[in-house]
């Protein structure tokens, strides 16, 4: 009866073959051949626990029979006892060293958990076992994926696939072995034939998202709604996901019913409730959404991501808002999420008090709130700053790290506030020290040529490029936001992604000036990142990190249609903010006076650049950059050569860290460092006292 069984199981008749397992065990019971057909009926028609029961009793029946201890692995690792799996393709093993399918289960196994090194292992004694079988490839190939190796791994995979062009296995592993190199096409191609070969749904659910990642978002909500005709996988998280890609494909009917479906189940779900919102966005139903929230929010006010979500729908500071707010607060009394957006709210508006209030109660039920005591701390230092040292103090002991650096901070600015100058340096100092231990001193600059080179001629209509500049502490950053939010030519990047240019790299000035390096190779390495930056046609406003004269060399030369904007302050109000706040370039500090020699001498080249007119260029003092606002712009419109640019917003130029002339009151405990830097001051056009 065992054929009539393996029969029934070739023609996918499952419990037909489940139903003749059960007869053929009846009649011999003790029959391993019976009984190995009978367990793999089981086990098809997903009976597992008789499927493990009848193949334990063809063992007990011929204990050292290799195949069966294989089949039992296999169904210990359907039931995931991976232990019980392992051990037995152990058996196997030692019953039958050359079980090759034992190698590669076990391979596999380990390939599950991470553990490559085991993978390797096995495979490597799948291959003495079968060299050829394009499984011995899959594994390596799955393997060398894993480990980074893609291009290895394709051509392992890709060689098994043109061996076994219809195994399941190995289309699946090639399948995520171009994942993983990002070829989605060919993945998308590889796990639509395994679809089509074993009907299996959930594949559906993958290729939705080889589907989005091509920006293909109807196609794949066109799987996940074929994939959820079967109510087995319909879950809200999946039409959540169907809901978000008929979003991107504007088909907003048919992403209602499943949002609104998916939210209805889980209102607790972050994701389910933002897709309500995205969809609220889309239509403008915003009654709809604004009932659906609040009836969410009156079955059960725990989820704070509802009540973000319904503020998210009103105007700031508007009577909604404040009743919703106090809705939350009512609920959920000494909650303090509520609170932080009540605080939000009072001190958004100016009820500088009642915020003050509610800050106490929330540092009371979390001591380390940081916006609760940012906001006690900023109202300590406006009325008593010796109170807002004491109020950081406190905090210190109980603080983690980052959060001590930051109290360390405060505890400056507020010594600084109380006329406290040689206390404030002493915080900041330390503060440096630990900060640049472990980066590089400023660099050296160059020596002036001889004689610079004849600046070059700018022959027909070239698009404007101008670098931005400003030494540490010049605070160039408050120019800088105005210009980048106003100018989509503006590029900061060079503060996040180090651009493959000599502009990044401050060892190159020297060389340049040494003759290592050519003008046009400095030059020539700016253009060629202009693609990658989006910079197609030169247009750009060039914030660089660090600037020396040597630039010039290739600047006068090979780039005379560029224009310098250089931020400049007093120098001595420019050492105190970069040992106050430090500068995005960070360079070692070991105290003030090498910092002062340093910044002496670098500013003593971009005093030769003014006064030699050595290179087209506009200075932005940015002593105060908002006390007129109309010059400002024009400076912007000199540096950018347009006739006139928009008069910047007060707002965007950021607070003024360092008012101008504060350094006057840390004339007695930085005298060394000052005098310093005070003849260059003069050259700059600054006040000698």
């Amino acid at each position: 009866m065992s054929q009539q069984i393996y029969q029934a199981l070739q023609r996918g008749a499952n419990a037909e073959a489940a139903a003749l397992a059960h007869q053929a065990i009846a009649t011999a019971p003790t029959d391993v051949e019976t009984l190995s057909a009978a367990a793999l009926a089981f086990r098809s028609n997903g009976e597992r626990d008789a499927a493990l029961s009848t193949i334990d009793a063809a063992i007990a029946q011929m204990p050292d029979n290799a195949e069966l201890h294989f089949l039992r692995a296999g169904m210990l690792l359907d039931t995931r006892d991976l232990g019980g799996a392992q051990a037995a393709l152990a058996q196997t093993i030692a019953l039958d060293p050359n079980q090759y399918g034992a190698y590669v289960v076990q391979a596999q196994m380990a390939i599950g958990r991470n553990d490559l090194a085991e993978a390797e292992r096995q495979s490597k004694l799948a291959a003495r076992v079968a060299p050829e079988h394009p499984w011995t490839l899959m594994l390596e190939g799955t393997v060398a994926s894993r480990r980074g190796d893609h291009d290895r791994a394709l051509s392992l995979l890709t060689a098994a696939s043109q061996r076994a062009p219809e195994d399941v296995q190995v289309l699946n592993a090639l399948g995520f072995a171009y994942l993983a190199k990002g070829h989605l096409a060919f993945a998308e191609q590889a796990f639509r034939r395994i679809l089509e070969k074993t009907g299996h749904a959930p594949l559906r659910g993958l290729l939705a998202q080889i589907l989005f990642q091509q920006g293909r978002p109807a196609e794949a909500a066109d799987e996940i709604a074929a994939l959820m005709t079967d109510p087995a996988h319909v879950s809200p998280s999946m039409q959540t996901f169907a809901g978000e890609l008929e979003l991107q494909a504007r088909r907003f009917d048919r992403a209602r019913p499943l949002l609104q479906a998916a939210f209805a189940a889980h209102p607790e779900s972050r994701r389910a409730t933002n897709g309500l919102l995205l969809l609220w966005e889309a239509t403008d139903n915003t009654e709809e959404t604004r009932d659906t929230l609040d009836a969410a929010l009156a079955r059960d006010a725990q989820w704070d991501h509802l009540w973000l979500a319904r503020l998210a729908m009103e105007s700031f500071g508007s009577d909604v808002s404040r009743e919703l707010i106090a809705r939350w607060t009512a609920a959920r009394p000494e909650h303090v999420p509520a609170l932080q957006a009540q605080l939000a709210l009072e001190a958004g508006t100016g009820e500088l008090e009642a915020a003050e209030a509610t800050a106490r109660k929330i540092a009371e039920l979390q001591p380390g709130h940081g916006n609760a005591n940012e906001f006690l701390f900023n109202r300590l230092l406006g009325r008593d700053p010796d109170a807002a040292v004491a109020f950081a103090e406190g905090l210190l002991p109980a603080a983690s790290a980052p959060a001590r650096v930051m109290l360390r901070r405060w505890i400056a600015m507020a010594q600084d506030k109380a006329e406290r100058p040689a206390d404030a340096m002493a915080t900041w100092m330390a503060l440096n020290v630990e900060a640049t231990a472990n980066v590089g001193a400023p660099p050296a600059p160059s020596a002036a040529p001889a004689s610079w080179p004849e600046i070059g001629t700018v022959e027909g209509t070239v698009r404007p490029t101008v670098f931005l500049y400003g030494p540490p502490g010049a605070q160039a950053d408050r120019i800088a936001n105005p210009l980048q939010r106003a100018l989509p030519e503006f590029r900061s990047d060079r503060f996040t992604t180090p651009i493959q240019d000599a502009f990044q790299d401050t060892t190159v000035p020297v060389r340049l000036a040494a003759g290592e390096f050519t003008g046009e190779q400095v030059a020539d390495s700016w253009v060629a990142q202009l693609p990658a930056r989006g910079i197609g046609d030169g247009a750009v406003i060039d914030w660089l990190p660090f600037w020396d004269n040597a630039w010039l060399l290739a600047l006068r030369t090979r780039m005379p249609h560029a224009r310098l904007l250089l931020a400049l302050r007093d120098p001595r109000d420019m050492l105190l903010d970069w040992l106050a706040y430090g500068t995005p370039l960070a360079m070692k500090i070991t105290d003030a006076d090498s910092a002062a020699t340093w910044l002496a001498a670098h500013l003593a080249q971009l005093a030769d650049l003014i006064e030699q007119d050595l290179f087209p260029h506009t200075v932005v003092r940015t002593d105060a950059p908002g006390e007129d606002l109309e010059r400002l712009a024009s400076r912007f419109a000199e540096a950018l050569g347009v006739p006139t640019f928009p008069t910047p917003p007060r707002a965007l130029l950021g607070p003024d860290r360092i008012p101008a002339g504060r350094w006057l009151a840390y004339r007695d405990v930085l005298a060394g460092p000052i005098a310093t830097l005070t003849p260059v001051a003069v050259r700059l056009g600054y006040r000698q006292d």
